[in-house]
């Protein structure tokens, strides 16, 4: 199982019982030291305060359960206002959002899309294209993030 994943798993109520979402775990093993981003949200949004809340206990909570076994720098932050999508539930709450999307395969000759989600369910994402509905598998996302509008 892949270490970010696991990561995950173990994090995902320390990090909610700080009122924020666990939006992503990364594990960068390369490097010395190696790298674990966490990426959290809110409806109103992150401020420094809630990343150092968050970085405290998690950091906590990894020394105790001893989860990452060589010498690492944690780091706790917001996706950002163009926020990546990484995740299934990611599409269906962002319905009507506008998104930048790359494929690991050409659909339709394409690979690079810029539209607003129409819908997500049983692993497809309907996505609205200059006029037209494409249908994205989501195991053919490579990273895809939402647009800001200024």
């Amino acid at each position: 199982m892949d270490v970010a994943v696991r990561i995950e798993g173990f994090l995902r109520d320390v990090v909610e019982a700080d009122g924020v979402e666990l939006v992503h775990v990364e594990y960068q093993p390369k490097g010395s030291p190696s790298v674990l981003r966490i990426y959290i949200d809110k409806s109103d949004g992150i401020d420094l305060k809630d990343c150092e809340r968050v970085s405290k206990h998690v950091s906590v909570f990894l020394d105790e359960e001893d989860l990452i076994l060589q010498r690492y720098v944690l780091e706790v932050s917001s996706p950002g206002i163009e926020r990546p999508l990484f995740k299934e539930t990611d599409y269906r709450r962002f319905v009507g959002k506008e998104i930048r999307l790359v494929t690991t395969e050409k659909i339709e000759d394409r690979r690079k899309f810029t539209g607003s989600i129409q819908s997500f369910s049983d692993g497809i994402l309907k996505l609205d294209f200059d006029g037209k509905t494409y249908q994205i598998p989501f195991g053919s996302i490579r990273k895809a993030n939402l647009v800001h509008q200024f």
